[in-house]
């Protein structure tokens, strides 16, 4: 495969390589549009090929978390989007779920239309990468200042949702519902999710959707955008 589009005296990333962020974006920069490389605490991880389980079972969460970003205005969901999050780390998280900075989200934008600054909420499917996803990337992100981080482990089918700083795990209910601090309302079926089981994850992520407190949510959005607004007059 050519990886190279730009000049090459651009040197090629190589797997296991120590890199800035910056020396990283750069040699990624030429990269083709199919490759994919990722720095996580300093280290080039270069993915292995997709699994179908992986993009199942990601396919899967992405609906739930398109289906509440639908009914809350000022969000957005990203699959696979290169984010910044510090001098030596560059992910490509699986999902993110982010208040967008006009609402009064964390998160920005770089001239390239990269994210650039820690989304509320990142989601990683862990199959053949559990020990990064679980390790490397759970310490940058806690680092970055993501506030919650989803890890559905398909071998282990069990769904990891921590809350940083302190990295305390959220606990289901006696029901297997994870309900998200962050996004009031957000409500995981973490033993459907695992399943696929699309009716009972949705029909969980509607139950969310008309609780009292996403309401409540969607009404501070809106303030957030108005005190934007006012402010930028």
């Amino acid at each position: 495969m050519n990886l190279i589009s730009k000049p090459p005296s651009v040197p090629l990333l190589e797997n296991g390589e120590q890199l800035t962020q910056v020396e990283f974006h750069r040699r990624y920069a030429v990269c083709t549009d199919d490759f994919k490389a990722e720095l996580i605490g300093g280290i080039v991880h270069m993915p292995s090929p997709l699994r179908r389980p992986h993009a199942a079972h990601h396919a899967e969460l992405s609906g739930a978390l398109w289906l509440y970003k639908a009914a809350t205005p000022g969000l957005e969901v990203l699959d696979n989007a290169t984010t910044i999050l510090g001098g030596s780390s560059e992910p490509q998280p699986d999902l993110a779920l982010r208040i967008l900075p006009e609402f009064g989200g964390r998160s920005g934008e770089t001239a390239e239309e990269y994210v650039k600054g820690p989304p509320e909420l990142l989601a990683e499917i862990a199959h053949s990468r559990r020990a990064v996803d679980l390790h490397g990337k759970k310490v940058d992100y806690r680092n970055a200042g993501v506030i919650e981080y989803v890890a559905l482990c398909i071998e282990e089918r069990k769904l990891y949702w921590f809350r940083f700083p302190s990295c305390a795990a959220l606990k289901a209910d006696g029901h297997g519902i994870y309900r998200s601090r962050v996004f009031p309302g957000l409500w995981i079926d973490g033993p459907a999710l695992l399943a696929r089981d699309s009716a009972r994850v949705m029909a969980v992520i509607q139950q969310g959707i008309a609780h009292p407190s996403h309401a409540a949510f969607v009404k501070r959005l809106e303030a957030a955008r108005g005190r934007k607004i006012a402010k930028d007059k």
